[in-house]
């Protein structure tokens, strides 16, 4: 990896190792998109983790939605053999890690600065830009105020020492943790002793944090590996121990699949919308399903169960150029979808409508595009009330539009023709989405269909109409499993092949001659 010499530029020159988790089943979404946003190479993955190089500066890194967090790539190697290898051969080998392999460690924390500096320096110019005045009025104020500011900063920063120092010391005499031998247990107080030695030659201040999963999980803890990384650090670059607040974070994984070490860019994840005030769905799965649609300029894009406005608010912020619809029930959800419009500054560029998701006010063949989604849980379930909805979805989508739904796998199995559970619905089609992204199905019974039961003509159309292929004239396109925490769901992606209402009738001719 290449550090970026004299002043500023964009970025790394000959681009620099990056590493982001994902959630379980979205690492197609997030390579597709490290491509196309960052111009990303070498790009690979392993279940959860996505790995790139792009020489893309701050700014663009940031634009990541399918992620959940950013790491600059220190190093990434096979997982260590664990079978028959006692505990102190794998402290030694987390050692390894670290002395012999220093020159990645400093490329990693040279780029890493680099981006500090450049940061700093954008934020530092709009800060001049945005008051460009402000310098001229009251400097002696403002330089008094400094001084005094400084004082402050001094007392506090011989405080701080102080208290690293203690933890420092805690850390150090919890390094005689090693009962696999007399032999290690020597060697690492020799290191424990070296540590406490560079400790003061640099200014840096670092944390460890951990993660062991899979056979070595049953070996070690994530706080012994963060022990023996941290000491070792402190013995290779003099770096200081800080676990409330240091300047940097190193972050390891260890599984039976890869050993993975890295910095993390942003203390924030990534998945972290400022934008979204009251969080429902999870933001970079809302993201997958608006991207899925491939939405244009100028298109008609409708969300009929939009819920507190996720999907839509990640549309918006992506491909501001269409007009974007969406459709609740709940006066609830609808509030909530306002007030997240309103912080997000798109209260003018999506319209809310009060409105049953099977009975949408909206002319036949007039939407482009339908992102949403099908509400699913313990307690409420559409079953095959989801026939319904779709057949509504398919009724407003023009010939070519598109859908994207995520859907329950029993919502999935049912719109493929097999068997669903049923469960109490709601017969104006609301749904609600409750902060945090647990959904539900609300409402009273489902009542009988709009033509009286009376009419004997009317059941017989509906009885054709339910024996008819759910899907209808919707083809389905693309089909991603997903994690949604304890659960699974799949992203559905459909485009419609023809008008549907020629063929209903055509079959209904059908199912009455026969």
């Amino acid at each position: 990896m290449a550090v970026v010499p004299g002043g500023p530029r964009s970025g790394p020159a000959a681009g620099a190792h990056f590493f982001c988790t994902a959630g379980r089943g979205l690492e197609p979404f997030l390579m597709r998109e490290v491509r196309e946003r960052l111009a990303a190479t070498q790009v690979e993955y392993i279940s959860g983790k996505v790995f790139f190089t792009t020489c893309s500066d701050l700014n663009m890194l940031k634009q990541l939605k399918s992620a959940e967090r950013l790491f600059l790539l220190i190093k990434k190697q096979l997982p260590f053999p664990v079978s028959s290898v006692n505990k102190g051969k794998i402290f030694n080998e987390l050692q390894r890690l670290i002395n012999d392999d220093p020159e990645s460690w400093l490329n990693a924390i040279s780029i890493w600065k680099n981006f500090l500096e450049l940061d700093a320096e954008k934020e530092k110019l709009s800060h001049k830009n945005a008051n460009p005045l402000k310098r001229k009025v009251g400097e002696d104020d403002i330089s008094a105020k400094k001084l005094k500011t400084e004082q402050i900063q001094e007392i506090q920063e011989t405080k701080e020492c102080q208290l690293e120092k203690q933890i420092e010391e805690k850390i150090l005499e919890q390094g005689n943790f090693i009962t696999e031998g007399e032999k290690f247990q020597e060697e690492l107080q020799n290191d424990i002793t070296e540590a406490a030695d560079t400790r003061n030659q640099s200014n840096l201040t670092f944390r460890v944090s951990c993660r062991c999963s899979g056979a070595i999980a049953k070996i070690i803890t994530a706080q012994e590996v963060g022990r023996v990384i941290g000491i070792a650090l402190m013995k290779q670059f003099g770096w200081k121990a800080d676990l409330r607040n240091p300047n940097l974070e190193i972050f390891i994984h260890l599984s039976d699949i890869y050993s993975v070490l890295g910095i993390p860019v942003f203390r924030v994840p990534l998945a972290c919308r400022a934008y979204i005030k009251t969080p429902g769905l999870r933001s970079t799965i809302a993201w997958a399903v608006a991207s899925l649609a491939e939405i244009k300029a100028g298109a008609v894009v409708l969300d009929p169960m939009c819920g507190l406005g996720t999907i839509l608010l990640e549309a918006a912020k992506e491909w501001p150029d269409a007009y974007y619809v969406g459709a609740d029930v709940s006066d609830s959800q609808l509030s909530g979808a306002y007030d997240n419009l309103r912080a997000a500054g798109l209260k003018d560029k999506i319209e809310l409508l009060k409105v049953s998701v099977i009975e949408l006010p909206l002319p036949s063949e007039s939407v482009d595009i339908i992102i949403s989604d099908i509400p699913f849980g313990k307690k409420f379930k559409l079953g095959k009330d989801i026939k319904r909805t779709v057949q509504e979805m398919e009724r407003v989508l023009r010939v070519g539009g598109t859908i994207v739904l995520l859907l329950s796998e029993d919502h999935h199995r049912h719109l493929k023709g097999g068997e669903a559970s049923s469960g109490p619905v709601d017969s104006q089609g609301g749904r609600t989405e409750e902060p945090g992204g647990e959904e539900r199905w609300t409402g009273a019974e489902e009542a009988a269909v709009s033509e009286p039961a009376s009419s004997s003509s009317a059941a017989s159309s509906q009885e054709r109409l339910d024996r008819m292929p759910p899907l209808g004239s919707l083809v389905p396109v693309d089909c991603y499993r997903v994690s949604l925490g304890k659960t699974d769901a799949l992203i559905s992606k459909y485009k419609k092949s023809y008008s549907p209402g020629d063929s209903r009738l055509a079959a209904s001719e059908s199912l009455h001659v026969s």
